[in-house]
C-alpha cells in the first residue's frame, strides 16, 4: 500500500513570478518566505512523486469538448510554454512524469465510473511552473499534471472535484506499490477576475473566508458554502480555479487545513495563499 505523505494547495498567478518586483517589498518578503515554507513541507515529505490538480486556462483542452480532468501520462516534461515564457520569466525547466502512476489513475478511475482523458503533450502555463519554481527549484520530484475544466461551462461541480480528489487518494493507497510516497497538489486562486470589471482588484474578505472555511476541517460545510456561483461572484473566470483546492481537500478528507500564507497584492490581480491539510 503506497502512502499519501502530503497534501497541499496553492495559488500560482503569473505575477507571483513574472512581475514580483510591483508588489510592496514586505509583501514580496512575505511572499516568497511562505512559498519557501511550503516548499519546505514539499520537499521534507520526500515523495516519490506530486499528482498535481490545476486549470488548464484553456491551453490544451478543446473549449467545445472540455474535459473535466485530463492525466497527463509522459514520462518528461518541459516548460513553460513558449507563449508565456516572457510573462512569467521562469527560465526553461525541465521536470520527469511518472507514466505507470498516470495510467494506474486512468484505469482505476475508469473502474469506478470516473472517466479520464489523458495526453502525453500537456503544456505548462502558470498553472504548474510557478508552483514548480517556488516549491521543487531543482525540478527533481516527477509530476503527474492533472489538467482540469475550471472556466468553460459546464464545470465540474464541487462535490464531483471533491470526489474525483478522493479517489485518487484511494488508488494511491490501494494499487500503487509498498513504500510509494506521493503527495497531493491543488493549484489555482485565489479570488481574480482576469479581463473583467473586477480585474484589477483582490477580493481578501472572500479569500479569507475560503481559507478559514477550510480550517474548519468540516468537508460537508466546504462544499455547502464554496458553491460556484459564490466563487463566480468574488471573481468571475478565475476564482473557479479553486476546484483544484477542493479536489485536493477530498483526498485530505475531514481534517482542518493550516493556512502557510495569504496576502492581497493587487499588483499580482489575485489573492495568493498556501494551505496544507498533511502533514499537520
Amino acid at each position: 500500500m503506497a502512502e499519501i505523505v502530503g497534501v497541499v494547495a496553492t495559488s500560482h498567478a503569473p505575477g507571483a513570478t513574472g512581475w514580483l518586483d510591483k508588489c510592496e517589498p514586505q509583501v514580496q518578503r512575505n511572499l516568497l518566505e511562505g512559498f519557501r515554507e511550503l516548499g519546505r513541507i514539499v520537499r521534507g515529505t520526500k515523495p516519490d512523486a506530486i499528482i498535481g490538480l490545476s486549470n488548464d486556462h484553456i491551453l490544451n483542452l478543446p473549449v467545445d469538448n472540455t474535459p473535466d480532468f485530463c492525466v497527463g501520462t509522459a514520462d518528461l516534461w518541459h516548460g513553460p510554454g513558449d507563449f508565456f515564457k516572457d510573462w512569467l520569466k521562469i527560465p526553461d525547466y525541465r521536470v520527469k512524469g511518472h507514466r505507470d502512476l498516470a495510467r494506474t489513475l486512468v484505469n482505476q478511475a475508469d473502474r469506478r465510473g470516473i472517466k479520464f482523458a489523458y495526453s502525453e503533450t500537456l503544456q505548462f502555463d502558470d498553472n504548474f511552473s510557478v508552483p514548480l519554481y517556488y516549491l521543487t527549484p531543482d525540478y527533481d520530484i516527477p509530476l503527474v499534471p492533472i489538467h482540469m475544466n475550471c472556466i468553460m461551462p459546464p464545470l465540474p461541480t464541487p462535490e464531483r472535484c471533491f470526489e474525483t480528489g478522493r479517489a485518487i487518494a484511494d488508488i494511491v493507497r490501494n494499487h500503487r506499490p509498498a513504500n510509494e510516497r506521493i503527495l497531493i497538489m491543488g493549484t489555482g486562486g485565489l479570488a481574480h477576475d482576469p479581463g473583467g470589471p473586477k480585474y484589477f482588484q483582490v477580493n481578501p474578505e472572500f479569500d479569507r473566508w475560503f481559507l478559514d472555511l477550510l480550517g474548519t476541517g468540516n468537508c460537508a460545510r466546504v462544499l455547502g458554502e464554496a458553491t460556484i456561483d459564490r466563487m463566480i461572484e468574488a471573481g468571475d473566470g478565475g476564482t473557479t480555479e479553486l476546484l483544484a483546492w477542493i479536489a485536493a481537500m477530498g483526498a485530505a478528507g475531514d481534517r482542518p487545513a493550516r493556512t502557510i500564507f495569504y496576502e492581497a497584492p493587487p499588483q499580482l490581480r489575485c489573492g495568493m495563499g498556501a494551505v496544507v491539510w498533511h502533514p499537520a
